[in-house]
Protein backbone atom coordinates (compact mmCIF):
# COMPACT_ATOMS: atom_id res chain seq x y z
CA UNK A 1 0.00 0.00 0.00
CA UNK A 2 1.80 3.59 -0.94
CA UNK A 3 1.91 6.08 1.95
CA UNK A 4 1.81 9.66 1.15
CA UNK A 5 3.92 10.46 4.17
CA UNK A 6 6.83 7.86 5.74
CA UNK A 7 5.57 6.05 8.84
CA UNK A 8 8.17 5.17 11.20
CA UNK A 9 7.20 2.64 13.84
CA UNK A 10 8.42 1.01 17.26
CA UNK A 11 6.71 -1.68 18.78
CA UNK A 12 6.97 -2.09 22.86
CA UNK A 13 6.25 -5.31 24.11
CA UNK A 14 7.09 -6.64 20.59
CA UNK A 15 7.02 -10.28 21.66
CA UNK A 16 7.04 -12.88 18.42
CA UNK A 17 6.28 -9.98 15.83
CA UNK A 18 3.19 -10.46 15.03
CA UNK A 19 2.51 -6.63 15.19
CA UNK A 20 5.14 -5.65 13.36
CA UNK A 21 5.19 -8.07 10.74
CA UNK A 22 1.58 -7.06 10.26
CA UNK A 23 2.23 -3.07 10.06
CA UNK A 24 5.24 -3.60 7.79
CA UNK A 25 3.07 -5.68 5.76
CA UNK A 26 0.57 -2.72 5.37
CA UNK A 27 3.70 -0.38 4.63
CA UNK A 28 4.36 0.93 7.69
CA UNK A 29 8.42 0.88 8.40
CA UNK A 30 8.83 -0.70 11.98
CA UNK A 31 12.32 0.39 13.33
CA UNK A 32 12.25 -1.10 16.21
CA UNK A 33 11.20 -3.80 18.64
CA UNK A 34 11.33 -3.73 22.11
CA UNK A 35 10.65 -6.46 24.09
CA UNK A 36 11.68 -7.74 28.21
CA UNK A 37 11.81 -11.30 26.79
CA UNK A 38 15.33 -12.13 25.07
CA UNK A 39 13.38 -14.85 22.85
CA UNK A 40 11.79 -12.42 20.85
CA UNK A 41 15.24 -11.20 19.17
CA UNK A 42 14.91 -14.57 17.05
CA UNK A 43 11.73 -13.56 15.51
CA UNK A 44 11.37 -10.09 15.53
CA UNK A 45 15.13 -9.93 13.67
CA UNK A 46 14.69 -13.02 10.97
CA UNK A 47 11.22 -12.31 9.80
CA UNK A 48 10.63 -9.01 9.96
CA UNK A 49 12.95 -5.46 8.87
CA UNK A 50 12.89 -4.68 12.70
CA UNK A 51 15.98 -4.11 15.01
CA UNK A 52 15.57 -5.46 18.45
CA UNK A 53 16.06 -4.53 22.04
CA UNK A 54 16.21 -6.32 25.20
CA UNK A 55 14.78 -4.07 27.84
CA UNK A 56 11.86 -3.96 30.30
CA UNK A 57 9.05 -1.64 28.97
CA UNK A 58 8.78 0.02 32.90
CA UNK A 59 11.80 1.41 33.33
CA UNK A 60 12.46 2.46 29.54
CA UNK A 61 14.13 5.41 28.95
CA UNK A 62 11.99 7.79 26.02
CA UNK A 63 15.26 8.54 24.31
CA UNK A 64 15.17 4.83 23.10
CA UNK A 65 12.63 5.30 21.11
CA UNK A 66 13.52 8.83 20.58
CA UNK A 67 16.57 7.59 18.68
CA UNK A 68 14.78 4.90 16.78
CA UNK A 69 12.67 7.24 15.39
CA UNK A 70 15.72 9.60 14.30
CA UNK A 71 14.11 12.55 11.76
CA UNK A 72 11.25 10.76 11.13
CA UNK A 73 8.71 12.40 9.32
CA UNK A 74 5.34 10.64 10.88
CA UNK A 75 5.65 8.32 13.95
CA UNK A 76 3.96 5.77 15.49
CA UNK A 77 4.24 4.56 18.88
CA UNK A 78 2.76 0.80 19.05
CA UNK A 79 2.29 -1.70 21.49
CA UNK A 80 -0.09 -4.18 23.69
CA UNK A 81 1.05 -4.44 27.30
CA UNK A 82 1.55 -8.46 28.10
CA UNK A 83 -2.51 -9.18 29.00
CA UNK A 84 -2.32 -13.31 29.94
CA UNK A 85 -3.25 -12.51 33.64
CA UNK A 86 -6.60 -10.97 32.76
CA UNK A 87 -7.86 -14.33 30.47
CA UNK A 88 -10.63 -16.37 31.35
CA UNK A 89 -8.24 -19.47 31.73
CA UNK A 90 -5.23 -17.89 33.69
CA UNK A 91 -7.21 -16.33 36.38
CA UNK A 92 -6.88 -17.96 39.61
CA UNK A 93 -10.08 -17.54 41.15
CA UNK A 94 -12.90 -19.62 42.13
CA UNK A 95 -15.88 -17.76 40.79
CA UNK A 96 -16.00 -15.38 37.46
CA UNK A 97 -17.64 -13.12 39.68
CA UNK A 98 -14.15 -12.95 42.07
CA UNK A 99 -11.81 -12.98 38.76
CA UNK A 100 -13.69 -9.72 37.48
CA UNK A 101 -13.22 -7.92 40.58
CA UNK A 102 -9.50 -8.88 40.42
CA UNK A 103 -9.12 -7.19 37.22
CA UNK A 104 -8.28 -3.89 38.86
CA UNK A 105 -6.20 -4.72 41.00
CA UNK A 106 -3.50 -6.62 38.33
CA UNK A 107 -0.07 -5.60 38.82
CA UNK A 108 0.15 -5.75 35.10
CA UNK A 109 -2.11 -2.77 34.44
CA UNK A 110 0.83 -0.79 35.44
CA UNK A 111 2.62 -1.71 31.98
CA UNK A 112 -0.50 0.31 30.41
CA UNK A 113 0.23 3.27 32.40
CA UNK A 114 4.25 3.03 31.40
CA UNK A 115 2.84 2.85 27.60
CA UNK A 116 0.41 6.52 28.54
CA UNK A 117 3.51 7.90 29.64
CA UNK A 118 5.83 6.81 27.14
CA UNK A 119 3.00 8.36 24.59
CA UNK A 120 3.21 11.65 26.73
CA UNK A 121 7.21 11.62 26.76
CA UNK A 122 7.67 11.20 22.59
CA UNK A 123 4.04 12.92 21.06
CA UNK A 124 4.40 10.82 18.00
CA UNK A 125 1.97 11.83 15.25
CA UNK A 126 0.14 8.24 15.77
CA UNK A 127 -0.85 5.72 18.53
CA UNK A 128 -1.94 2.45 18.33
CA UNK A 129 -2.65 0.09 21.41
CA UNK A 130 -4.09 -3.72 21.52
CA UNK A 131 -5.06 -5.19 24.20
CA UNK A 132 -8.34 -7.13 26.01
CA UNK A 133 -11.75 -6.13 26.05
CA UNK A 134 -11.64 -5.75 30.22
CA UNK A 135 -8.87 -2.86 29.84
CA UNK A 136 -12.06 -0.80 28.55
CA UNK A 137 -13.69 -0.61 32.17
CA UNK A 138 -10.43 0.19 34.06
CA UNK A 139 -9.69 3.50 35.53
CA UNK A 140 -6.28 3.20 33.70
CA UNK A 141 -8.22 2.68 30.36
CA UNK A 142 -9.66 6.03 31.42
CA UNK A 143 -6.13 7.77 32.16
CA UNK A 144 -4.42 6.88 29.08
CA UNK A 145 -7.66 8.63 27.44
CA UNK A 146 -6.86 11.42 29.43
CA UNK A 147 -3.29 11.61 28.32
CA UNK A 148 -4.41 11.85 24.69
CA UNK A 149 -6.30 14.76 24.92
CA UNK A 150 -4.09 16.11 22.01
CA UNK A 151 -4.91 14.04 19.19
CA UNK A 152 -8.23 12.27 17.70
CA UNK A 153 -9.03 8.87 19.03
CA UNK A 154 -11.28 6.38 17.84
CA UNK A 155 -11.05 2.72 19.76
CA UNK A 156 -13.61 -0.12 19.96
CA UNK A 157 -13.77 -3.89 20.63
CA UNK A 158 -12.59 -5.62 17.37
CA UNK A 159 -14.24 -8.98 16.56
CA UNK A 160 -11.06 -10.58 14.56
CA UNK A 161 -13.30 -12.60 12.85
CA UNK A 162 -14.58 -10.28 10.83
CA UNK A 163 -11.24 -8.54 10.09
CA UNK A 164 -9.84 -11.99 8.44
CA UNK A 165 -8.32 -13.57 11.17
CA UNK A 166 -9.15 -17.31 11.52
CA UNK A 167 -10.33 -17.24 15.34
CA UNK A 168 -13.61 -15.92 17.19
CA UNK A 169 -11.26 -13.92 19.24
CA UNK A 170 -12.31 -10.10 20.54
CA UNK A 171 -9.79 -7.19 20.86
CA UNK A 172 -9.80 -3.93 22.12
CA UNK A 173 -7.92 -1.91 19.45
CA UNK A 174 -7.50 1.65 20.09
CA UNK A 175 -6.14 4.58 17.80
CA UNK A 176 -5.04 7.98 17.87
CA UNK A 177 -3.39 10.90 15.88
CA UNK A 178 -2.61 14.19 15.59
CA UNK A 179 -3.11 14.50 12.25
CA UNK A 180 -6.77 14.82 11.96
CA UNK A 181 -9.76 12.68 12.96
CA UNK A 182 -9.30 8.84 12.62
CA UNK A 183 -11.57 5.96 12.35
CA UNK A 184 -11.58 2.86 11.73
CA UNK A 185 -11.24 1.31 8.40
CA UNK A 186 -15.07 -0.35 7.40
CA UNK A 187 -14.29 -3.40 5.73
CA UNK A 188 -15.56 -6.81 6.50
CA UNK A 189 -13.90 -9.98 4.39
CA UNK A 190 -14.75 -13.46 3.91
CA UNK A 191 -14.27 -15.17 6.68
CA UNK A 192 -11.35 -17.51 6.84
CA UNK A 193 -11.52 -21.17 8.24
CA UNK A 194 -10.05 -23.53 10.34
CA UNK A 195 -9.24 -25.58 6.63
CA UNK A 196 -8.60 -22.49 5.10
CA UNK A 197 -5.58 -22.14 7.39
CA UNK A 198 -4.13 -25.50 8.45
CA UNK A 199 -5.89 -27.89 5.55
CA UNK A 200 -3.19 -28.23 3.62
CA UNK A 201 -0.87 -29.58 6.74
CA UNK A 202 0.84 -32.90 6.64
CA UNK A 203 -1.15 -35.26 8.88
CA UNK A 204 1.13 -36.15 12.12
CA UNK A 205 -0.08 -38.49 15.26
CA UNK A 206 0.48 -37.28 18.69
CA UNK A 207 3.67 -36.73 19.57
CA UNK A 208 4.95 -36.54 16.08
CA UNK A 209 7.01 -34.28 14.58
CA UNK A 210 6.69 -33.56 10.70
CA UNK A 211 9.79 -34.75 8.43
CA UNK A 212 9.83 -30.96 6.71
CA UNK A 213 9.00 -28.86 9.41
CA UNK A 214 9.95 -29.32 13.48
CA UNK A 215 7.03 -26.75 14.59
CA UNK A 216 4.77 -29.10 12.86
CA UNK A 217 4.59 -31.27 15.89
CA UNK A 218 1.66 -32.30 18.53
CA UNK A 219 1.92 -32.90 21.93
CA UNK A 220 1.96 -36.46 23.14
CA UNK A 221 -1.33 -37.94 24.81
CA UNK A 222 -1.70 -40.24 27.65
CA UNK A 223 -4.06 -43.57 26.46
CA UNK A 224 -6.82 -42.11 28.67
CA UNK A 225 -6.56 -39.00 26.55
CA UNK A 226 -6.68 -40.75 23.30
CA UNK A 227 -9.38 -42.40 24.31
CA UNK A 228 -10.92 -39.06 25.07
CA UNK A 229 -10.26 -37.17 21.91
CA UNK A 230 -11.43 -40.47 20.08
CA UNK A 231 -14.99 -40.16 21.42
CA UNK A 232 -14.82 -36.32 20.76
CA UNK A 233 -16.54 -34.54 17.82
CA UNK A 234 -15.57 -31.62 15.70
CA UNK A 235 -17.22 -28.65 17.54
CA UNK A 236 -17.72 -30.94 21.45
CA UNK A 237 -16.07 -31.18 23.99
CA UNK A 238 -15.75 -33.55 27.19
CA UNK A 239 -19.96 -34.03 27.10
CA UNK A 240 -19.30 -36.25 24.34
CA UNK A 241 -17.69 -38.89 26.03
CA UNK A 242 -18.97 -42.20 27.82
CA UNK A 243 -19.22 -42.02 31.79
CA UNK A 244 -15.81 -44.43 32.21
CA UNK A 245 -13.70 -41.58 30.66
CA UNK A 246 -14.98 -38.46 32.32
CA UNK A 247 -12.70 -37.22 35.47
CA UNK A 248 -14.39 -36.29 38.59
CA UNK A 249 -14.14 -32.66 38.03
CA UNK A 250 -16.84 -33.01 35.21
CA UNK A 251 -19.35 -34.20 37.07
CA UNK A 252 -19.18 -31.95 39.42
CA UNK A 253 -21.11 -29.09 39.31
CA UNK A 254 -18.29 -26.87 39.07
CA UNK A 255 -16.74 -28.74 36.16
CA UNK A 256 -19.75 -27.60 33.54
CA UNK A 257 -17.83 -24.07 34.07
CA UNK A 258 -15.46 -24.87 30.97
CA UNK A 259 -17.44 -26.98 28.19
CA UNK A 260 -14.91 -26.60 26.19
CA UNK A 261 -12.09 -27.88 27.81
CA UNK A 262 -11.30 -30.88 25.62
CA UNK A 263 -13.20 -29.94 22.79
CA UNK A 264 -12.28 -30.45 18.89
CA UNK A 265 -12.13 -27.92 16.92
CA UNK A 266 -14.41 -27.87 13.54
CA UNK A 267 -13.17 -27.49 9.52
CA UNK A 268 -15.27 -25.21 8.88
CA UNK A 269 -15.97 -22.92 11.37
CA UNK A 270 -13.50 -20.35 12.56
CA UNK A 271 -10.68 -21.75 15.58
CA UNK A 272 -11.51 -20.55 19.34
CA UNK A 273 -9.20 -18.02 20.79
CA UNK A 274 -5.43 -19.49 20.55
CA UNK A 275 -3.66 -19.26 24.18
CA UNK A 276 -0.19 -19.41 25.44
CA UNK A 277 -1.42 -23.32 25.87
CA UNK A 278 -3.17 -23.94 22.50
CA UNK A 279 -0.71 -27.18 22.32
CA UNK A 280 -2.29 -28.53 24.88
CA UNK A 281 -5.68 -31.04 24.32
CA UNK A 282 -6.84 -30.38 27.57
CA UNK A 283 -6.25 -26.46 27.60
CA UNK A 284 -9.55 -25.51 25.70
CA UNK A 285 -11.04 -26.21 22.49
CA UNK A 286 -7.68 -26.87 20.70
CA UNK A 287 -8.35 -30.88 19.32
CA UNK A 288 -7.40 -31.05 15.64
CA UNK A 289 -10.62 -31.14 14.14
CA UNK A 290 -9.96 -35.07 12.68
CA UNK A 291 -6.67 -35.91 13.36
CA UNK A 292 -6.89 -37.43 17.28
CA UNK A 293 -3.99 -35.23 18.53
CA UNK A 294 -4.00 -31.11 19.44
CA UNK A 295 -3.04 -28.80 16.96
CA UNK A 296 0.45 -28.77 16.48
CA UNK A 297 2.79 -25.45 17.04
CA UNK A 298 2.92 -24.62 13.63
CA UNK A 299 -0.89 -24.75 12.91
CA UNK A 300 -1.67 -22.77 16.74
CA UNK A 301 0.89 -20.01 14.62
CA UNK A 302 -0.88 -19.90 11.55
CA UNK A 303 -4.31 -19.35 12.83
CA UNK A 304 -2.72 -16.40 14.41
CA UNK A 305 -2.04 -15.60 10.96
CA UNK A 306 1.85 -15.92 10.73
CA UNK A 307 2.93 -17.54 7.44
CA UNK A 308 4.28 -21.16 7.34
CA UNK A 309 7.23 -20.32 7.23
CA UNK A 310 7.98 -18.27 10.28
CA UNK A 311 10.45 -18.64 12.21
CA UNK A 312 10.52 -18.87 15.65
CA UNK A 313 13.55 -19.70 17.53
CA UNK A 314 17.74 -20.83 15.68
CA UNK A 315 17.45 -24.26 13.80
CA UNK A 316 20.32 -25.11 16.56
CA UNK A 317 17.86 -24.63 19.39
CA UNK A 318 15.65 -27.33 20.99
CA UNK A 319 12.07 -26.68 20.74
CA UNK A 320 9.80 -25.93 24.19
CA UNK A 321 5.81 -26.37 23.85
CA UNK A 322 6.02 -24.10 26.66
CA UNK A 323 8.54 -21.04 24.91
CA UNK A 324 7.02 -21.57 21.22
CA UNK A 325 3.52 -21.77 22.79
CA UNK A 326 3.86 -18.34 25.10
CA UNK A 327 5.22 -16.33 22.17
CA UNK A 328 2.65 -17.45 19.63
CA UNK A 329 -0.49 -16.77 22.42
CA UNK A 330 0.40 -14.16 23.74
CA UNK A 331 1.33 -12.84 19.73
CA UNK A 332 -0.97 -9.72 18.33
CA UNK A 333 -2.55 -11.49 15.49
CA UNK A 334 -0.69 -10.55 12.11
CA UNK A 335 -4.20 -10.30 10.18
CA UNK A 336 -5.27 -7.40 13.35
CA UNK A 337 -2.08 -6.17 12.96
CA UNK A 338 -2.15 -5.66 9.13
CA UNK A 339 -5.59 -3.88 9.06
CA UNK A 340 -4.61 -1.95 12.30
CA UNK A 341 -1.66 -0.70 9.46
CA UNK A 342 -3.95 -0.25 6.54
CA UNK A 343 -6.44 1.85 8.58
CA UNK A 344 -3.40 3.85 9.90
CA UNK A 345 -2.11 4.47 6.06
CA UNK A 346 -4.97 5.27 4.36
CA UNK A 347 -5.88 8.34 7.53
CA UNK A 348 -2.29 9.49 6.55
CA UNK A 349 -2.93 9.11 3.16
CA UNK A 350 -6.33 11.43 3.91
CA UNK A 351 -4.76 13.61 6.02
CA UNK A 352 -1.77 14.77 4.14
CA UNK A 353 -1.76 17.03 1.20
CA UNK A 354 -1.24 15.77 -2.25
CA UNK A 355 2.85 16.00 -2.84
CA UNK A 356 1.84 15.00 -6.68
CA UNK A 357 4.33 17.46 -9.03
CA UNK A 358 2.56 20.50 -10.28
CA UNK A 359 2.06 20.27 -14.35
Amino acid sequence: MNVKGSISGVDLFCGAGGLTYGLQQAGIDVRLGIDIDIASRHPIETNTRAKFIQADVSTLDPNVIRNAFGNSEIRLLAGCAPCQPFSTYSRASNSPLQSRHRLGRIENWRLVEKFADLVEAINPELVTMENVPPLAQQEVFEKLLGKLKSYWIDWQIVECQKIGLPQTRKRLVLLASRLGPIKFKKEEVKPKTVRDVIGGLSKISAGEVARKDPLHRSSRLSELNLLRIRASHPGGSWRDWPQELLSPCHKRPSGSTFPSVYGRMEWDTAAPTITTQSFGFGNGRFGHPEQDRAISLREAAMLQGFPEDYSFLPHSEPISFARIGRLIGNAVPVDLATWIGKTLVEHVNASLPDRSPAL
